[in-house]
């Protein structure tokens, strides 16, 4: 999920800047996004021609920017890119789906009622045909918060539905972190707990406040092509359906029940909460899939350290977007992701061009664009899983993803609290810049896990992704919050994310400046960032503490 956001083009001119970022060039940053999310690239969809196109442009521009190829050994030698081998999904043919509303058929249209994701358990086809409804709550199982929504009840052949979000998300405290989202709340979690319960599926109930996106976003990331690290068991990980249902029409789904959503809802808030089936109601679905296996690329630029080149500090951010699918209101198909992550991917090249150009540092430095962030982190869950440096020397992990191209800001942020002194890092440098660190403004959407830094920092590694302010130089927080908004109701996961001529990147140059003094400090020092007392991160890297000796 992004931080910070687009707004129609007649905004932009607002935005009149201050002095230029020193080693940052904002004219380069707009050549890259041009290139990147122009329709010629297909919208950087994992394995299409948009993929070839991406990885091309982007060693063609770190060897234009001075990097070494930091990839897989081959022949002794390292390449330009990492080989992520990936299943690919994809629904073949028309989606058919039902639903029996106490003898009564009802049919609904994909896309519209519902967005039902291509099977991931290797399946080439999925059909259900009258299974029972159960009402699941939040779908949560946490045993440290005495909490259970599923008081044993048995799933097998049935499809649960599962509000989105924490229990306490309405009520703003509670013992799920009050508006803050924890892991429990994303619907990645409650796919999982599908299957390890056995359940024939799992459709998430949409609602735009605890989702912090509309149905748009669902629709469009959803139906679209999807892709997953190569399982030896997926129907472990993934149950036979998943999907999204509209709040709307799972409330006519209670009702025929004779069950009142919102009433439903209020008890789920609460640990006395037990799952209800829908007496009389029943869901069908009928369509193909098509399963692969591909190879897809992490590209990986290097400036090796001059003193202790074993030691890593890594920068990442996304190439990948959602290629072609289905069209919007005017017909667009392309989803050209100029903002989400061209504009990443853009600002870390000139980061590394930086590096290259100035004086080597101490340690090495690692600049990673990872395939498969819009399908599950996938990109940066298999290098960190598969890294190509060792994580235990791993500094510390600086992502940039959809930084806002709405100006410069006074202040800047990151997805989540990371809870460590690699945070209270970023936030000194941005002192030293003059600016100020303004905490995660919507902790409730639980962006800390949505990004690609993520994966880096479940397995111990100090790592925050970057984000663009909302105080802007010119309009103050009104016209960020403003921005944000429109972009996440107009452009994001959308065609409309295009890039435009008007935008003033100055700001996002100046983003880029922050992260690469604060790169610079981290490679040039003897120091390695913590997790702080009570990071559920802390342990997993304290383990690893003898090999940074």
């Amino acid at each position: 999920m992004k931080q910070f956001l687009l707004a129609s083009a007649a905004v932009w001119g607002v935005f009149a800047t201050p002095t230029l970022a020193a080693d940052i060039a904002p004219a380069k940053i707009a050549e890259h996004v041009k290139v990147l999310s122009s329709d010629a690239y297909e919208g950087r969809a994992p394995a299409t021609e948009g993929e070839k196109k991406t990885v091309a442009y982007i060693i063609e521009q770190y060897k234009a920017a001075g990097l070494q190829p930091g990839g897989d050994l081959k022949d002794g030698q390292r390449a330009w890119t990492q080989d992520v081998p990936l299943a690919r999904f994809e629904t073949q043919g028309p989606v058919a789906v039902s639903v029996n509303l106490g003898g009564k058929a009802q049919t609904w249209t994909q896309g519209e009622e519902v967005a039902l994701r291509a099977a991931q358990t290797g399946a080439d086809r999925v059909t259900i045909k009258d299974a029972p409804i159960v009402f699941v709550g939040y779908g949560v199982t946490a045993p440290e918060r005495n909490w259970d929504d599923f008081k044993g009840q048995d799933l097998k052949g049935k499809i649960a539905l599962v509000l989105v979000n924490d229990p306490d998300f309405e009520i703003g405290k509670g013992d799920f972190g009050g508006k803050a989202m924890t892991y429990y709340g994303r619907w990645t979690y409650k796919f999982e707990e599908a299957a390890r319960r056995g359940a024939a599926g799992f459709l998430v109930v949409h609602e735009t406040a605890p989702a912090s996106y509309g149905w748009a976003t669902v629709k469009n990331s959803n139906t679209n092509t999807l892709f997953d690290i190569i399982r030896d068991k997926p129907s472990e990980a993934h149950a036979p359906l998943e999907g999204w249902i509209q709040r709307d029409k799972a409330a006519e789904l209670l009702k025929a029940s004779g069950l009142d959503f919102e009433a439903l809802k209020k008890q789920a808030q609460t640990r006395d909460f037990k799952p209800v089936e829908l007496k009389g109601v029943t869901f069908s679905t009928d369509y193909a899939v098509d399963v692969q296996r591909i190879i897809s690329k992490n590209v990986v630029g290097l400036v090796p350290g001059a003193k202790r080149p074993e030691e890593m500090v890594i920068y990442s951010g996304h190439w990948d977007h959602l290629g072609v699918g289905l069209p919007d209101a005017k017909g667009d198909t392309i989803y050209n992701g100029a903002v989400d992550n061209a504009d990443g991917i853009a600002t870390m090249i000139e980061i590394g061009r930086a590096f290259a150009h100035g004086p080597q540092p101490d340690r090495s430095v690692l600049f990673l664009a990872v395939t498969a962030e819009e399908k599950g982190l996938l990109g940066s869950e298999y290098y960190s899983a598969n890294p190509l440096y060792p994580l235990a020397k791993t500094v510390a992990n600086i992502n940039m993803d959809a930084l806002s191209p709405a100006g410069p800001a006074k202040n800047f942020t990151s997805s989540g609290d990371a809870a460590s002194t690699l945070q209270d890092e970023l936030v000194a440098v941005g002192k030293a810049q003059g600016r100020y660190y303004s905490p995660d403004p919507r902790p409730e959407a639980g962006i800390f896990f949505r990004s690609d830094h993520f994966p880096f920092a479940k397995r111990g590694v100090p790592a925050i992704s970057f984000g663009s302010g909302d105080d802007l130089v010119n309009g103050g927080t009104a016209a960020g919050q403003a921005f944000s908004k429109l972009y996440t109701a107009e452009r994001y996961h959308q065609p409309a994310d295009e890039y435009d001529p008007s935008w003033n990147l100055e700001g996002m140059a100046q983003d880029g400046q922050l992260m690469l003094d604060l790169g610079r400090k981290l490679a040039n020092s003897t120091d390695w960032p913590e997790w702080k007392a009570g990071s559920e991160f802390k342990l997993t890297r304290d383990a690893t503490a003898s090999q940074r000796k």
